[in-house]
């Protein structure tokens, strides 16, 4: 009996073994990618178009919440009024949406 289970372990090696490893690695790769990966890039992609199309008088939110109008932008800031008198600069990537962007639109109408 112990003859046959030394055996057994002996013939089940090889190269079968190595590849019916890498076939489960694989595929919870390519579900991560689909899953995680590509949804997170295409995000990414949408929001760098965005702040590149950003324009004086478009209404924003920022990533802290605050609603403004832009009055100023450059390569690095925007200058924003949120109330009568108080104006803000901050970040350009910290500009979370646009409201009333035409991608914005696309993306919930495909959801």
């Amino acid at each position: 009996m112990i003859e046959l289970a030394y055996a057994q372990t002996l013939g089940g090696g090889g190269a079968g073994a190595g590849l019916g490893f890498l076939i489960p690695l694989a595929l919870m790769f390519a579900i991560f990618y689909f899953i995680l990966i590509r949804p997170q890039q295409k995000k990414q992609r949408d929001h760098q178009s965005m702040l590149k199309a950003l324009k004086t008088g478009d209404q924003i939110v920022t990533a802290g919440g605050i609603y403004g109008t832009i009055l100023d932008i450059d390569e690095h800031k925007v200058k924003i009024k949120i109330a009568d008198n108080v104006k803000i600069e901050l970040a350009r990537p910290s500009v979370q949406s646009r409201l009333g962007w035409e991608g914005e639109k696309k993306g919930k109408e495909g959801s």
